[in-house]
């Protein structure tokens, strides 16, 4: 069960059965998995996977490798080949890892396939026609040595809280506080590239209106907390994002190396690796199977288990509603 490279007949929910949909955190796939990484939720996931089999629920385990996003080109520039050439070759070092280790994946796919790219632009068109999305202009920093739009993690500088002030917080969030950030909010930022101090300029983009779903958000997240299905971090993270205030999340990025935006006006921009990445969910079972949507539109006869770090947290809960919120899935893709 635990060799990648096994296909068997796809397993699809059965009327009357209990069906458990299980999930792991997708691991980023510019560097080799260390044991914190398997310990953390590949490992826990196929405990519970096993368990499930063993007691004759209908269960299958996706995971798979996040491929797209500032990362992957970091790192492709840092080996001098493509980003391409870097999934390809980290993608066989994670699948040969958890081989070694037995993991019981029903699949272990990768965002770079086309399915993602099918998935993840049915999604967006979906949500542009329930008008969910906007458009706004956003102040970017840009490098005029690389000549190019820093995405978030092509830069560093200081946390700007003043109880944090880290002086090495990446573009989108500060690893030290935890705080989310946007890369004109640091104090004193750098290049990654160069190590040049970037200016700012404008962009448009596109923007995630997330305060349009926060009604049916917080009735979800309520049900979930008095059911006791969420664990306590994910409860506590995510009531703290909501008391905050829920705002809009840019979802697009002056990047090649993604998913392309389907709109004539953001043709050359792709998707930010946050919205994409957690669509790999979807994605990697509609590789496994053709009839994907029996187990991601059937939410009164699929059950969702995530396992992931407390990082990914408010990715799952908060910014991408239609994968935390099961009851707006059918709605939207």
């Amino acid at each position: 069960m635990g060799d990648l490279h096994v296909k068997k007949s796809p397993i699809l929910p059965i009327p009357g059965r209990r069906n458990i949909m299980i999930t792991s955190a997708l691991p980023y796939v510019n560097n080799v998995p260390h044991l914190g990484n398997i310990i953390g939720c590949v490992l826990s996931a196929d405990v519970f996977a096993r368990y499930c089999r063993l007691r004759g629920y209908n269960a299958i385990y996706m995971c798979g490798t996040d491929e797209y996003g500032t990362a992957t080109e970091t790192k492709a520039m840092e080996e001098g080949c493509t980003p391409k050439e870097i999934c390809d070759k980290y993608h066989a070092i994670h699948k040969d890892v958890y081989n070694w280790f037995n993991i019981s994946f029903d699949e272990f796919g990768r965002t770079s396939s086309p399915q993602q790219t099918e998935v993840c632009q049915a999604i967006f068109k979906k949500l542009m026609e329930n008008n969910w999305l906007s458009e706004n202009t956003m102040q970017q920093l840009y490098c005029k040595t690389c000549k190019r739009f820093l995405s978030d993690r092509l830069v560093e500088g200081t946390c700007p809280r003043p109880t944090c002030n880290y002086d090495s917080a990446r573009g989108d969030q500060c690893e030290k506080c935890g705080n989310l950030l946007n890369p004109t909010e640091l104090q004193d930022p750098k290049c990654k590239v160069c190590r040049n101090t970037p200016e700012i300029r404008d962009t448009d983009h596109l923007f995630l209106e997330l305060p349009l779903l926060k009604d049916k958000l917080e009735e979800y997240i309520n049900n979930m907390s008095v059911a006791g299905s969420w664990s306590q971090n994910a409860i506590q993270t995510t009531n703290a994002w909501l008391k905050e205030g829920l705002r809009s999340r840019c979802i697009t990025r002056d990047l090649k190396w993604g998913v392309p935006v389907p709109h004539e006006k953001y043709k050359d921009k792709v998707f930010y690796v946050w919205f994409d990445a957690p669509i790999g969910y979807v994605s990697i079972t509609s590789c496994y199977t053709s009839d994907w949507e029996k187990w991601w539109k059937n939410p009164e006869n699929v059950e969702l288990y995530q396992f992931m770090g407390k990082d990914n947290v408010p990715f799952h809960t908060v910014s991408v509603p239609h994968l935390s919120v099961p009851v707006l899935m059918t709605a939207i893709i």
